[in-house]
């Protein structure tokens, strides 16, 4: 989940257009060699840059293996273990493939990986769905953080990070253009001072957080 908490200090460009091009290309080739052609994937994006990111990698394995890939999108709005904690969220949309995913290889699409929170809960949401024969991640980019025993099958980019940096993932169907910032998040201490304010979740989108959540990864 990627970050767009104003920060003091310029972001700068960590991919770009042709590079999450690139890194797309590759992931939707190591899809196919990992499961030895495609024929029972089923790609499930989160919203809602991963639903975008989904949707090319389905138009990416078609190019490379001729098929239609089922595509789809799982919100995993009440499956959040933080759901409790702010005001009420609005549920993003669910949409699964009509042959469902009941032994099926589905492979998870996300921007970032973070503290991994956010992939535990769409497990349990998946779960409520179907019983796939095996599960697998792919996201744009793993910024590390985890706190939860989680890995990505497929990763664009390795992303070291501290936890005061910002991951922004924009992507033209939501922002009108492709590219990957990192930033600094400004201190709290001069955002208690007026400095600067960090914005309400709602803002954007956090890395580890859904737009209008908290934190979670």
């Amino acid at each position: 989940m990627d970050d767009h908490t104003p920060s003091l200090h310029p972001a700068r460009p960590v991919l770009e257009a042709p590079d999450i091009m690139r890194v797309l290309t590759r992931i939707a080739h190591e899809i196919v060699e990992r499961a030895k052609g495609a024929d029972d994937v089923v790609l499930l994006g989160i919203p809602t840059r991963g639903v975008f990111l989904a949707r090319r990698l389905a138009a990416k394995l078609q190019e490379i293996t001729g098929s239609t890939i089922p595509v789809g999108s799982l919100d995993i709005t009440m499956y959040r273990d933080d759901l409790r904690l702010g005001p009420a969220r609005a549920l993003a949309h669910t949409e699964i493939p009509a042959d469902g995913i009941d032994g099926r290889l589905v492979v998870l699409v996300d921007d970032v990986l973070y503290s991994g929170r956010t992939i535990r809960a769409a497990l349990d949401a998946l779960g409520d769905i179907g019983r796939p024969r095996a599960v697998q991640l792919a996201v744009l980019v793993d910024r590390g953080h985890r706190e939860l025993p989680i890995r990505a099958d497929y990763v664009g980019k390795n992303l070291p990070t501290s936890q005061r940096e910002t991951v922004k993932v924009q992507l033209t169907e939501e922002d009108g253009h492709d590219g990957v910032l990192l930033g600094t998040r400004a201190p709290a201490s001069d955002a208690a001072s007026g400095a600067t304010s960090e914005a309400a979740p709602g803002a954007g989108r956090t890395a580890g957080a859904r737009p209008g959540t908290a934190p979670a990864g």
